[in-house]
């Protein structure tokens, strides 16, 4: 049980606010989640959602990637929501069983492919020791590019946030979701 109400009612917004509302549920469908906690404060949802929207739908990292960046935080960040909002978009998109078993179970990488075993140790490196060491940093950014990498770490830096106020506020996800063990 969340920790407050969740909003998921547009009349539980202030009218100057709705807009808000509105464009949260025109892009996610509904208003659930850590959206519904944000909507607490109406100017960082929608910082979140803006910076959000872009990073899944406009990057420069591509949504394979970007999804295995985001499970991989998820389970660094043992935030449950995110995980089961984001492991079947990660299969939809292509990454490998072997590599969200890998991240689920915090296993070796050493058996992965080479780019997965570069964005699941650079997300690792990040959230256990705020540092990433230059060869991991120096493989994603020869291979990508500066631009890309910045943005792979700004999704990494979102999906912290994100697991951060789902965590803090308890917000579980559905019971019929794919369980992340923590």
């Amino acid at each position: 049980m969340p920790r407050v109400k969740p909003i998921t009612s547009k009349e539980h917004v202030a009218p100057e606010h709705q807009r808000v509302f509105d464009a949260v549920a025109e892009g996610r469908g509904s208003v659930r989640g850590p959206f519904s906690i944000l909507l607490y404060s109406p100017p960082l949802c929608q910082c979140v959602l803006n910076q959000g929207t872009y990073l899944r739908f406009e990057s420069a990292v591509k949504p394979k990637q970007g999804e295995l960046a985001i499970i991989a935080t998820a389970r660094e960040k043992d935030c449950p929501y995110v995980w089961a909002a984001h492991v079947t978009l990660a299969r939809k998109a292509g990454v490998r069983e072997g590599a969200i078993t890998a991240v689920r179970d915090r296993g070796d990488v050493s058996g992965l492919e080479p780019d997965e075993v570069a964005i699941v140790t650079y997300v690792r490196q990040l959230l256990r020791t705020n540092r990433a060491d230059q060869s991991v940093f120096d493989a994603l950014k020869d291979r990508y590019g500066v631009p890309w990498l910045v943005e792979l770490t700004g999704i990494i830096g979102h999906y912290g946030l994100v697991s951060g106020m789902l965590n803090a506020f308890e917000v579980a996800p559905a019971p019929d979701a794919e369980m992340l063990p923590v």
